[in-house]
């Protein structure tokens, strides 16, 4: 019985304390950013006294104000200059351009990716897991493996930031009525916690069409 009550204490506390935690790394991380500041504009010296929070205000002001710089023309010039002068370090302009083209992907407004779940047979052939759709082979791949496939990615559990990237027919994929959040919960509680039942389709739609897919034309 004691037993029983640890478990029930540990299960109410440990998702509270996990979450405390992330929070406070955050809080804590972006909080250093007041560093950046020159020494006599720190609350320590401004104000005598340290404020708690000042750097988390100051990294979302300086995040807002690189958005509204970049959106217009003096600001697009000076992140293409950037941009050249990062691509001439070695090193440096792989990781920056890799990270570059998949937040590009992920973030865009009109991006598509990771925006539709699907259901694929894998690792074999009569197993089914959640996979994302990322888009298509693109112009260098599709004519080797057809233009018609489609590309998704497919996470490991509890890991969902590790995973497979494969190239399959849409008509073997399964469309499934399941958020992108929920299936993520769904991989990261390996398998413990189910999409939910509300909201759900009364009739299956099919499989992926490929005028879904990303850099496809409709009618295709």
């Amino acid at each position: 019985m004691l037993k029983k009550y640890l478990i029930t204490g540990l299960l109410i506390w440990l998702p509270l304390a996990v979450t405390l935690w992330i929070i406070d790394f955050v809080f804590t991380a972006m909080d250093r950013t007041v560093l950046l500041l020159p020494e006599a504009w720190r609350p320590e010296i401004a104000f005598g006294m340290r404020l708690p929070g000042f750097g988390l205000v100051l990294a979302v002001l300086v995040i807002l104000a690189t958005g509204v710089l970049a959106r217009n023309f003096l600001g697009q010039r000076l992140l293409r200059w950037w941009e050249a002068l990062v691509g001439r370090i070695p090193i440096v302009n792989s990781i920056y351009s890799s990270v570059k083209q998949v937040s590009d992907t992920m973030l865009a407004q009109k991006g598509n990716a990771f925006r539709k779940v699907v259901l694929v047979e894998f690792p074999q052939r009569g197993q089914w897991t959640m996979a994302f759709v990322v888009g298509s082979p693109g112009e260098r791949l599709g004519p080797l493996v057809g233009d018609d496939k489609v590309t998704v990615y497919v996470p490991t559990a509890p890991n969902p930031t590790s995973g497979y990237v494969i190239v399959v027919d849409p008509a073997e994929l399964r469309d499934v009525d399941v958020s992108v959040d929920e299936a993520f919960k769904f991989h990261v509680s390996l398998g413990v916690v189910t999409p939910s039942e509300a909201g759900r389709r009364r009739t299956p739609r099919p499989a992926v069409l490929t005028s879904e897919i990303p850099g496809e034309a409709p009618g295709r």
